[in-house]
């Protein structure tokens, strides 16, 4: 992950779990820790897809690195799931592996993981970007909408054209919220700009994220948010495609904005005069690693919140706004609007 400035993301995740807060704790090593195995189960994304997958599998990671465990069956490991149809599979063959608690990516997950984690109720289940409210299930929830809204304000202050863009995946609640936020933020900071919608209805069609681009930036967008997981990249490709034929500081260039992790190295490109230049305007980064080894860390001490949902915020520094190529006035905006997001003075909307 990039280390460029990032607002609203520290460096525990805190999570607000009934009223209390609770940080993650790092480098832990007692019997506990060494005995208690955890696995992630992906959705058709990866664990590279520079997005959720990848994040929560850093998380992992890093809960076996801190506690000295290997991957595999005595420690930490990953399930791949093809598509939908295969996480059920796999969080099935992950309770025969005897993993103490076993993680679903997306909501996707939700409708398998309610019936696996009713038939093993001595197995810990948690899941990111959705609620299941069985008893052996931590829900891991993110206010995107908030981040959402930094991104909108950013496109605001850097477009040109007047028009922006925003792209999702799959239609759905989790995704509102990226919508709902951006498309407030957009208006909030200039009620003129013209906000174009589009979703793919995929996760994974890198192709129909590049052919939307490709339209929206024929129609005049010069900022695209996508919220599309592995589709994003066919975003970022399709602005590489058009960004190499310009000078770095031409007003017909296109700006892509990040989204789960920090995607600013997505964005870096040659133009015409072979100059090296980036078109990662910021990135609307949701801290899923540190939750899931927040999480795993709290799990293996006899902590595992089952049956709670635990959300992250701007103010519990579990999403943010990475700055990337952002300019200074563009950046000085953002941290304004936080500030206001935090203090209450700005209700985001999660849906559109």
């Amino acid at each position: 992950m990039q280390r460029s400035a990032q607002i609203g993301i520290g460096i525990l995740a805190v999570a607000v779990i009934g009223g209390g807060i609770y940080a993650a704790t790092r480098g832990g090593s007692d019997a506990a820790n060494k005995n208690y195995t955890a696995a992630l189960v992906t959705d058709g994304g990866g664990i590279d897809d520079r997005s959720f997958n990848q994040s929560a599998w850093t998380g992992l990671q890093a809960y076996g690195k801190d506690n000295k465990l290997k991957q595999g069956t005595t420690g930490y490991n990953y399930f791949q799931s093809s598509d939908t149809s295969d996480i059920k599979t796999n969080l099935q063959t992950a309770v025969k592996g005897g993993y103490k608690l076993v993680y679903g990516v997306g909501f996707a997950a939700a409708p398998a993981m309610n019936t696996v984690a009713k038939a093993n109720p001595k197995t810990d289940f948690a899941i990111i970007d959705a609620v299941v409210p069985d008893k052996n299930v931590a829900s891991l929830m993110f206010q995107s909408e908030q981040s959402s809204y930094l991104a909108g304000v950013a496109a605001a202050k850097q477009t040109k054209s007047h028009t922006v863009g925003f792209i999702g995946g799959v239609h759905g609640d989790i995704i509102d919220t990226f919508e709902a936020g951006f498309k407030a933020g957009v208006k909030a900071t200039n009620p003129d700009i013209k906000v174009v919608t589009q979703y793919a209805d995929s996760f994974t069609d890198a192709a129909k994220g590049k052919t939307i681009a490709a339209s929206m930036i024929a129609g005049g967008a010069d900022v695209i948010f996508q919220a599309a997981g592995g589709t994003g990249s066919g975003v970022f490709a399709e602005a590489k495609a058009n960004n190499q034929k310009l000078s770095a500081d031409s007003d017909k260039k296109v700006w892509v904005i990040g989204v789960d992790m920090d995607q600013k190295q997505d964005g870096d490109y040659t133009d015409k005069d072979n100059k090296k230049s980036n078109f990662t305007l910021v990135s609307a980064v949701k801290r899923v690693d540190n939750a899931v080894e927040s999480l795993t860390n709290k799990a293996s001490k006899g902590n595992f919140p089952g049956g709670k949902t635990i959300t992250y915020g701007l103010k519990q520094n579990g999403v943010g706004l990475a700055k990337d190529s952002a300019s200074a006035d563009v950046w000085s905006a953002v941290e304004a609007a936080q500030k206001k997001i935090i203090a209450g003075d700005i209700k985001v909307p999660v849906h559109p």
